[in-house]
């Protein structure tokens, strides 16, 4: 399977974060089951140009160059379809939306966004605090903008309003 650092910076990303710390062992097989689904992967009856990793045991990404086939409905609809058979056969909700991730004395920590916000309001979370964008959309913001500064996020144009 490639790695996603030799992927086109063009190359459109899913991220799907666990709701839970993944042990080795879960990072391992779902590495496997990854490289597995990548190399099959097609939508439309053309093969994907495809990769994807498991990221600080917690991040499950999947990215396409799609210069050569689009990510279609149905091709789409397999990647969702394989991360939600990951999370049946792992007990790991990858499609909670309002899980929150930050990084406090250089560990990442998770919270809902309700208590991410509360955290905020208190004084918790500052506009230095570094946060993962999980809404980026492909590999150049994979490297450029992925862990930013609460200051330069989606949270803080919301928080200012």
């Amino acid at each position: 399977m490639k790695n996603l650092e030799n992927m086109p910076d063009e190359s459109r990303i899913w991220i799907y974060a666990a709701n839970r710390v993944l042990s080795h062992e879960e990072v391992g097989e779902i590495t496997l089951m990854l490289n597995d689904f990548i190399q099959e992967w097609s939508s439309h009856g053309k093969n994907m140009d495809a990769a994807g990793a498991v990221l600080h045991d917690r991040f499950v990404i999947i990215a396409a160059d799609e210069s050569r086939a689009l990510a279609s409905g149905c091709g789409i609809d397999k990647s969702v379809r394989f991360m939600q058979d990951l999370g049946t056969r792992f007990s790991v909700d990858f499609f909670k939306r309002t899980l929150t991730h930050y990084i406090e004395d250089d560990q990442i920590h998770q919270k809902d966004l309700h208590e991410f916000w509360a955290m905020r309001k208190a004084g918790l979370i500052h506009d230095q605090t570094v946060i993962f964008d999980n809404t980026i959309k492909n590999i150049y913001q994979l490297k450029s903008s992925w862990q930013i500064p609460f200051r330069q996020s989606w949270h803080a144009e919301m928080w200012s309003r």
